[in-house]
């Protein structure tokens, strides 16, 4: 039997999760993708979001766009603002005068850390600093706007691509023998494809007249620290690499001076997704070491 493809608009297509997003759907005959850079389309002008709605006209718009550097947010909240609040508004907007869903991206910065258990969809809200603020509008513009929407927040997002934990740790590790990682701050690794394979199999339930609008989140399953990770991620890359590092020392978050504060705690809940999607988490250890075995494929060191 013949189908159309159901076409999804990616923004933000060059970062961690676009880039992830549109290449696993590119290589899925469900989809038809359209992925855009910022230079391609420029979120915060809405009528430029308007024009290439009119232009594609896309079953579902996943924005991946944004200021996720928590932070460069610090240090430019009103940047954060206009991109990660002001932008998902212009989106909203857009897509409902079309009658297009959308999917956005969000992020446990949206709780202060304080709860060790983890957090759930229905916990209270309380950013720490500007990037979870603005994040956190974002959501709320985007649930005043649009009523066919899913938000899904996940964190520590690591790929191949882009700005991210990871590939600045293989970096630090090549030119230090000791590195430093704090040991405090709990949280659930999440690989940008891993991530991609959850919103395409939303978006295939909801193609298939799932309605099942609303927040959920979605992280790799296992808690560990930031030093935890890193010693895993370093751990990985040695049987590819002959890295500089012979000494990861742990550190508390108090002697790790950053300019965004960070929640002690960054695990999510995932029944929900289970629930309704039947979603359930991948463990990001086995994750990391397919990324790990891609990466060194395409990377001539």
């Amino acid at each position: 039997m013949q189908f159309d493809p159901v076409k999804i608009l990616i923004t933000g297509a060059d970062g961690q999760s676009g880039s992830a997003i549109a290449r696993l759907a590119e290589a899925d005959g469900f989809f038809s993708v359209i992925a855009l850079n910022r230079k391609q389309l420029d979120v915060t002008q809405p009528e430029r979001i308007v024009a290439a709605l009119d232009r594609y006209l896309p079953d579902y718009v996943i924005n991946c766009a944004g200021l996720n550097s928590a932070d460069r947010a610090e240090r430019d909240p009103q940047r954060a603002m206009l991109l990660n609040a002001e932008a998902p508004r212009h989106l909203a907007v857009a897509c409902g005068d079309l009658s297009i869903p959308m999917i956005q991206l969000s992020t446990d910065y949206v709780f202060d850390g304080h709860y060790a258990s983890g957090y759930t969809e229905e916990d209270a809200t309380q950013p720490l600093g500007a990037y979870g603020d603005s994040k956190l509008q974002g959501e709320l513009n985007i649930r005043q706007t649009l009523p066919r929407h899913i938000i899904l927040r996940t964190s520590w997002l690591f790929s191949d691509r882009g700005d991210n934990f990871m590939l600045r740790l293989l970096s630090e590790a090549r030119e230090s023998s000791v590195m430093y990682a704090v040991d405090d701050r709990r949280g659930c690794p999440t690989s940008a494809f891993d991530l991609a394979r959850v919103v395409l199999a939303i978006i295939k339930q909801l193609s298939c007249g799932a309605e099942a609008w609303g927040t959920y989140h979605y992280c790799g399953a296992e808690v560990t620290t930031r030093y935890g990770f890193s010693e895993a991620v370093i751990a990985a890359a040695r049987q590819y690499e002959d890295l500089k590092v012979d000494h990861i020392q742990p550190v508390a978050s108090k002697d790790f001076v950053t300019e965004a504060q960070r929640p002690a705690t960054s695990v999510l809940k995932c029944g929900k997704i289970l629930n309704v999607f039947g979603i359930r988490q991948r463990p990001w250890r086995s994750e990391l070491q397919r990324l790990i075995r891609e990466y060194y494929g395409q990377v001539r060191l």
